[in-house]
Formats: structure tokens, C-alpha cells, sequence
């Protein structure tokens, strides 16, 4: 993003990678911290800021930053915060500032002179075009600190039982409370995304004893609050909800109450899971997970467009350029990451920020190389987790799922290798040798599937691998009905049970021609979170638990996150894939609808475009459809229809 006016200044990346920090130390349990068990870089500690200016006249202005330094001007030294004046002709200004505990920024008032676009900082081994944020445009605002909004939730019920009173907020809260008390001088707070957790006063995840009106209360997410040993009058409790705001241009409704309802649910959920950054839940972790990130940016893409969310998220993860280990530990989530960013530039067409990061991307890819054997195979080694989901899966030697994503790492770095003009012919290079390996080891011509594993002889299916070869267009049309026939559809193979992976399941169901199963699967898979009463969408679900059971994971009865962003996938299925919407060239410069709404009678959605949004409208067997902007195209029924900016097109 270009400015014209006066921002926060900072080292390209360390506004993101200090508050990813900060971000990753905030998971507590049960009265304990839980900082991320990850290595975690911080923000450079000293930088160096510089520009020359040619002025034609004196201009003054005044430099604010956090932490201590000095401004230079041609050589000569100055204080930080008092006004100065450049004379006319050459000035060169360097500004000077390190901080110790938080992030090193400037910020320069000025009607010349000022912190805007233009302006180099160096960490003193490399210089680079410094960072800025939309978050901080004022001098009095501090860089350190998120400046969040509050909002005011009341209980929508309060109920006597267990001998206290069980508070409703009716939604899923992340923020604190204020306690009312008129009889007894503390009170004990149990915390609960569901009634049973909060009811739960010796195992639910968080709880706070010895509360008065005056006591400091932490923030922390949930949607019931249990207050044992009280009486209903006794006791009253508001919380105060914080957020960072964001638009949400888009809409859906339909005819299908169920659907719209998840749409909304899912709304919600990604609103909630994407403050600074998209984060995992804002229960458990609140950590910033890679292979969640990646969905959720694919979710964000038809629902909020928010790029800077994506952006600090991206950078966060990816910490500072040395390696010292894959991104949460996982091997796959790495690997994603890398992936994910070509989809950022396919949504924003953002070429200054691929530019930023693509040095980064390339000492990625050349980590996985040191990690490939003579076939090409990357493999995990000591303290790399092979995650890929949490089925049941063959890991006994190197493992397709991981080659697959090696594989989309390579075309990546020849599609944005060739954005930048870079020299990429070392990846087409792996990448024919990767292909070709992995079709001769992990296809198994008789299964009609990718097997997890050659090395250990089981020749065992599981759908990942499979998922991926169709996501990323790895076989051709006859192997793609093979795995359809043989996986996708095959009750054998072991069922998903985590949205996680559901998203690439209905993905590649969908890119198969098959929107009417995902349809039902969307009604009877999240339409079956909320039968049990979700107000967002859950880490995992099986259909199969009811009660207490429904809430336990990781060995804990509470472990469950039941706002988790990978939950809100629906959002994207029904963008990419009902109504059809994708860019075709970066930046939605040209984009193009492939609508499939066979399921619905009547609709009304509105989905966001790079600078613009995209109104589809069904009655019956007509459809119109009209774009804020020019570039569009329909393709519906073996007809091609061009879209005219503001101009509605009927197809009948």
C-alpha cells in the first residue's frame, strides 16, 4: 500500500513479526501461560531510517518515534520531538531510533517532510522500502499497541442452577467482563463456549476466583459465564466485547433458510478469528497457525477482502529471513504458506508486496530443497511434524500428501518468479523430476489412487493426497474420475471429520462437478453444528457425539475450540463454486462467474472484487447479474456473457 500521508514507520515486516509475537504469548489454560512451544523471532531492535529530499523553499517539520535516537540532517544531529527546518536544496535525513522492549517507529508531522511513502529503512544488513500499516495513521497512536474497539454485550439469559447463576451472552464474546455484586463480596467466574464447559466449575478451561466489582478481569473468549455459590439478584455480569472493525461488503441470502444461516454463522466465525491476524480460535490457541491462515485467506476472499489481514499474517508467520525451523513446527503448513501467497496476489494483484516477500519465499523453498533425497522426495526431520490432518495415515517413510505440496511450491515459484522477472528455471527443473517420481512411487495403478506411503510396503489410501492432486491439477481427466470413484466416493476410506480438511475435500469435490453432494454436505455437516446449538463454527465436529463428548479434544474435556476460523469454509465453497466467482487475471483485472445454482429457486449475494463487488440475482430460471466494475464474464449453460460496469445482464 502507497501513502501520500503521514504514518507509523517501521523495518518492512517487524510491526507484523512483533505483534505475531505478542500474538502466540497470549494462550493461557486453566490459570497457566501457554506462549507458542515454537521458535519465534522478534522485530529488529535498531533501524535506520533515510530519504533526500530537493527542496525549493525551508520546510519544517517533527519526528515522533518509540524508542530513543536521534535525526540527521545532512550529518548533523538533532532531538527526536523537536521541530526542525531543512533549508533549501539537497537535504539527506536519516533518523535514527532503537527500543529495546517494542518495535522501533517514527512517525514525521510535516507539510514536506513526513512519514509517507518513500522513505528506506535499514536494519543496518539490509535496506528496504519501509513498512507501514492502515491501523496507524495518527502521531498520538503507538505502534505497540492494538487500539481495539468495545462493544457492550448484555446477557440474553439468566438462569438459577446448580446453586448460582448461569449466564447466556447469546453469541461467542472475546473480550472481559464488568461484576455487579449486591450481596456477597467475591465470586468465583467459570468461563464456557458452551453451557457444559461453563457448568463445569472444577474443568472448565478458564475460570477466576475471588472476584469483586474492583478485580482486574483478563480477556477471554466464550458465550457462557457460570457463577457458582450465588443467588439469582446477586450477581450481575456485562461484557464488553473488543474487536478491530473491518467492512464485510459481501451478502448471501436465498431461499434456503439452513444456508443463509450458515452463511452468517460462518460470517461470524472468520469476523471473530481475524482481528490483526488470522488466528486458529480465539478460545484456546489464539496462536497463528499456517495451514489455518491459509484457508482462512481463501474464506476472506469472498467474504471481508481484507488484504491487510492477510498481508501481517503472511509476514508474521514467516518471522525474520533466517529459518531455524517450519512454521509451527509442520512441514505442510510451510508449505502452504508459500502457496498461499500466490493466491494474495491473485486476489489483490499487490506486485509491491510480492516483491517485498519473495525473497523470503525463495529461502523457503530452498530450506524444503536441503530436505528432498536423491528422488526429489522431501522428507521431516528431527522436530518437523508431518501433520497433514489428523486421520490415520501411513507416515512411515516420505509421504505423497508432502510431495504434492512441494510440487505447488514449485509451480508458485514459476508463476511469481515470472511476475517479478526473476530466474526460475531451477524450479521447472525439481519440478519435472518431483512429478515424475511421484507418479512412478505413490500412484498404484490397481488402487486407482495415490497411496500414502511406497516405503512401507502397505500400500494404504487415504484421501489427502488424493485431495491434492486434484486441488492442484496434478492428473488428468481419467485419473481425476479414478480418485473420484476411488476415494472421494468410496465409504472405505476413512471419512474427514475435521472442517480442516473438509474445506479441500468439498473443494475438490466441487472442482470435480459434484456441487449437489457438497450442497447436502454443507446442510448436514455444519447444518449439524448448529442442530446442537453453534453460534460459530467448531475446530471438529463428528456427527456421531452428543453431550459432554461433543467438547473434548487433545485429551482435554474442553480442548475443543467451537470458534475456529477453518469452520467458516462454507463461505468459500458457496463464492467459488455455487456462484463461480474467481479472478482470472491478478487483481480481478478480468474475473470470470461459472454460477451452479441449480439448488436454489431464489437468491440475492453480493461478492467482493478487487475495487468493486459482484450482484447475483436468481428467480426461478432467470439469473442477473451486474458488476460495480468492467472486466467480468459469465460463462452459464455453454453461453459466454460479458459484464459491463454497472449495467445489469439478464440471462434467461
Amino acid at each position: 500500500m502507497r501513502t501520500k500521508n503521514s504514518v507509523w514507520l517501521w523495518y518492512p515486516g517487524d510491526f507484523e513479526i512483533h505483534q505475531g509475537m505478542l500474538q502466540n504469548f497470549r494462550r493461557e489454560e486453566r490459570g497457566m501461560g501457554w506462549p507458542a512451544y515454537w521458535y519465534i523471532d522478534d522485530c529488529n531492535r535498531n533501524v535506520k531510517f533515510m530519504r533526500t529530499y530537493q527542496l525549493k523553499e525551508s520546510t519544517q517539520f517533527t519526528v515522533h518515534a518509540k524508542g530513543t535516537g536521534y535525526v540527521a540532517i545532512n550529518e548533523r544531529k538533532y532531538r527526536l520531538g523537536d521541530k526542525l527546518t531543512c533549508e533549501p536544496g539537497e537535504n539527506q535525513i536519516e533518523i535514527h531510533v532503537g527500543n529495546i522492549s517494542g518495535l522501533p517507529s517514527i512517525y514525521i508531522e510535516g507539510s514536506v517532510i513526513k512519514s509517507d511513502s518513500g522513505w528506506i529503512a535499514s536494519n543496518f544488513v539490509n535496506d528496504a522500502p519501509a513498512g507501514h500499516d492502515p491501523l496507524f495513521t495518527q502521531p498520538y497512536q503507538d505502534p505497540n499497541v492494538i487500539d481495539y474497539q468495545t462493544k457492550m454485550v448484555v446477557p440474553v439469559s439468566r438462569q438459577a442452577v446448580d446453586g448460582g447463576v448461569l449466564f447466556d451472552f447469546g453469541r461467542a464474546v472475546n473480550g472481559t467482563l464488568t461484576v455487579t455484586l449486591a450481596g456477597p463480596r467475591s465470586v468465583t467466574l467459570c468461563y464456557g463456549e458452551s453451557e457444559t464447559e461453563a457448568r463445569d466449575v472444577e474443568r472448565c478451561y478458564y475460570k477466576q476466583e475471588s472476584v469483586n466489582s474492583t478485580t482486574p478481569i483478563r480477556k477471554r473468549a466464550f458465550r457462557y459465564v457460570f457463577v457458582p455459590n450465588v443467588e439469582l439478584g446477586n450477581v450481575d455480569l456485562t461484557a464488553i466485547h473488543e474487536f478491530v472493525p473491518k467492512t464485510n461488503p459481501s451478502s448471501f441470502k436465498s431461499d434456503n433458510k439452513l444456508i443463509n444461516q450458515i452463511w452468517d454463522v460462518s460470517t461470524e466465525t472468520l469476523n471473530l478469528c481475524s482481528d490483526v491476524f488470522f488466528i486458529d480460535g480465539i478460545k484456546r490457541d489464539r496462536w497463528i497457525w499456517a495451514g489455518d491462515a491459509y484457508q482462512a485467506n481463501f474464506i476472506n476472499q469472498y467474504s471481508f477482502f481484507n488484504e491487510d489481514i492477510d498481508k501481517r499474517t503472511l509476514l508474521a508467520l514467516r518471522g525474520q529471513e533466517d529459518i531455524k525451523q517450519h512454521m509451527n513446527t509442520i512441514v505442510d503448513y510451510s508449505m502452504l504458506w508459500v502457496i498461499g501467497i500466490l493466491n494474495h496476489y491473485q486476489m489483490t494483484g499487490d506486485k509491491d508486496f510480492l516483491e517485498m516477500i519473495y525473497p523470503k519465499m525463495e529461502s523457503m523453498v530452498q530450506y524444503f530443497i536441503k530436505q528432498t533425497n536423491d528422488k526429489g522426495f522431501i522428507y521431516g526431520r528431527k522436530n518437523d511434524w508431518i501433520f497433514v490432518d489428523w486421520s490415520k495415515m501411513d507416515k512411515d517413510g516420505t509421504v505423497a500428501a508432502e510431495q504434492i505440496l512441494l510440487l505447488e511450491d514449485y509451480k508458485t515459484m514459476l508463476a511469481c518468479g515470472k511476475v517479478l522477472g526473476k530466474e526460475v528455471d531451477t524450479y521447472q527443473k525439481k519440478y519435472d523430476q518431483l512429478y515424475s517420481n511421484l507418479m512412478t512411487y505413490f500412484w498404484d495403478d490397481e488402487k486407482g489412487a495415490f497411496i500414502d506411503c511406497y516405503e512401507s510396503g502397505k500400500r494404504h489410501v487415504t484421501r489427502h493426497a488424493n485431495i491434492f492432486a486434484i486441488l492442484f491439477d496434478m492428473v488428468d481427466e481419467d485419473k481425476q474420475q479414478s480418485i473420484l470413484n476411488n476415494v472421494l466416493l468410496n465409504d472405505d476410506i476413512t471419512q474427514i471429520t475435521t472442517p480442516y480438511f473438509k474445506f479441500f475435500e468439498q473443494d475438490a469435490l466441487c472442482k470435480l462437478g459434484e456441487q449437489k453432494r457438497v450442497y447436502q454436505v454443507l446442510l448436514n455437516y455444519w447444518g449439524g453444528m448448529l442442530d446442537r446449538g453453534a453460534v460459530t463454527f467448531w475446530e471438529e465436529f463428528d456427527p456421531s457425539q452428543h453431550g459432554k463428548e461433543m467438547y473434548a479434544m487433545y485429551g482435554d474435556p474442553y480442548g475443543k475450540s467451537l470458534c475456529h476460523a477453518w469452520g467458516a469454509s462454507p463461505i468459500y465453497l458457496l463464492g467459488r463454486h455455487f456462484i463461480g466467482l474467481r479472478p482470472t487475471e491478478p487483481g480481478y483485472k478480468t474475473f470470470k462467474l461459472t454460477p451452479v445454482l441449480d439448488e436454489f429457486k431464489k437468491l440475492h449475494t453480493v461478492m467482493p472484487i478487487k475495487n468493486g463487488t459482484v450482484t447475483v440475482d436468481k428467480t426461478n430460471e432467470q439469473l442477473t447479474i451486474t458488476a460495480s466494475r468492467a472486466g467480468g464474464s459469465v460463462d452459464y449453460k455453454g453461453q459466454t456473457y460479458e459484464l459491463k460496469a454497472n449495467q445489469p445482464t439478464v440471462i434467461a
